[in-house]
């Protein structure tokens, strides 16, 4: 069971990333925060917190373990003076890095999943259904957090399994009250599987 409510925000754009993270911060809710770049990454994560843990409670079937050391990166503080290119170098972690990296880590698969639209090589409908079909996994509520107001994205998201859709708003202000009202539903209100004992 979840015992402390995190986000996975499957985003590519480090800058992207980086907004969400002080926005998240603005809401003062408690939370921690992991992101993937890619689908491929994410989904290696996600199979990674299974694979540690596999009894966990909302479990759906039983299935394999991926096996697969994970690649999410904790959020650092933010730091305006830097380049983001320096707050988010495109090299993989060593492996003592990321020894060190899952010793840190939740066990547990996170409360909610925020998955941008349009990744690199494969879209956030193709992670949807990835996801979906993995039953130790298909328990997560995922948001689509998007760009894009496109009606063919909307419909194809929800027939995929998303659980919300939201366009990303234009201001940072707009932004901090998007990421408040997203979280606090779903990592507060919302009750899950995966959240019905948690509270930020």
């Amino acid at each position: 069971m979840v015992t402390h409510p995190s986000i996975l925000l499957i985003e590519d754009s480090p800058g992207e990333c980086e907004l969400f993270r002080l926005a998240l911060a603005q809401t003062e809710l408690d939370a921690a925060l992991y992101t993937e770049h890619d689908a491929d990454a994410a989904l290696h994560f996600l199979q990674d917190r299974v694979s540690c843990n596999p009894n966990i409670s909302f479990q759906y079937a039983s299935g394999e373990a991926a096996g697969v050391g994970s690649t999410a990166r904790n959020i650092p503080p933010a730091q305006p003076a830097a380049r983001q290119d320096a707050l988010f170098p495109k090299r993989e972690p060593s492996e003592a890095a990321r020894s060190a990296r899952k010793e840190t880590m939740p066990v547990a698969p996170p409360s909610l999943i925020l998955l941008d639209l349009k990744l690199g090589r494969r879209n956030g409908c193709e992670f949807l259904i990835r996801l979906r079909a993995d039953a130790r996994l298909a328990a997560i509520p995922v948001v689509v957090f998007t760009t894009s107001d496109d009606q063919t994205d909307l419909a194809s998201c929800y027939a995929n399994g998303a659980n919300g859709y939201v366009v990303k708003p234009g201001t940072y202000d707009e932004l901090v009250h998007c990421t408040g009202d997203i979280c606090r539903y779903w990592l507060r209100w919302n009750r899950s599987l995966l959240t019905a004992e948690t509270r930020c």
